[in-house]
């Protein structure tokens, strides 16, 4: 680069430049402005929607809290799930949402409207959401009458945590496929997963003993 022997080319040499970049320079600043703005504002609104998503969300768990629904509160409450899932549907709320959904559709005996919430809900990225959705489509097909569905359905990756229910819907649908040996195991092994990871499990003792009388009485 020449060197600037004097003052006045070094500022008609800052004229020049600032001649030739002095637009492109501002646009920069103004665009990198608006880019901190847009990003602030984002987030803003970020927030925000997860606000509303959450305060919906909790209306509709004091909604379906306490006493069985009769046909026109699970109607609200489920058209409440439909509005969370339309306006909040990349949230945690609107999954959980899908999961509550499934119970209400069960309520009113529509066991395709339970498949198809949980089905949705499987669709989730959080990996413990999708256990409780493969975990409770297998209970729905066990109640519609498909126990190697349900099977099927609880060989998928469900999350460590839920071992011990899984084991028990396990032995559920072994139990429906008339393998009482198989139905025994894996409710023994629901028993003592719910142990180790010091969890209560109800009503698997119940089975077990219903299972050891009816073979006493053989």
């Amino acid at each position: 680069m020449v060197e600037l022997r004097s003052e006045e080319e070094q500022l008609d040499a800052v004229k020049r430049w600032w001649k030739e970049n002095g637009m492109s320079l501002i646009a920069g600043a103004v665009l990198a402005a608006a880019g901190v703005f847009g990003w602030n504002a984002w987030q803003n609104y970020q927030q925000g929607q997860a606000e509303a998503a959450s305060m919906r969300y909790q209306q509709l768990v004091n909604m379906t809290a306490g006493n069985e629904l009769d046909e026109e509160q699970l109607a609200s409450a489920r058209e409440m799930v439909s509005e969370l899932t339309d306006e909040h549907g990349n949230t945690l709320y609107a999954e959980l949402a899908l999961l509550l959904d499934a119970r209400l559709a069960v309520q009113q005996g529509n066991l395709e409207g339970a498949r198809t919430a949980l089905e949705n809900a499987a669709d989730s990225s959080r990996r413990y959401v999708q256990s409780l959705a493969w975990l409770r489509l297998a209970r729905v097909e066990l109640a519609d009458g498909n126990p190697t569905q349900a099977l099927t359905l609880l060989d998928k990756p469900i999350s460590d945590a839920l071992a011990a229910q899984r084991a028990n819907v396990r032995g559920d649908a072994f139990f429906a496929q008339g393998d009482t040996p198989a139905a025994r195991d894996a409710w023994e092994t629901a028993l003592e997963l719910a142990q180790t990871q010091d969890q209560p499990l109800y009503g698997v003792q119940f089975k077990l003993d219903d299972l050891g009388a009816e073979e006493a009485t053989q």
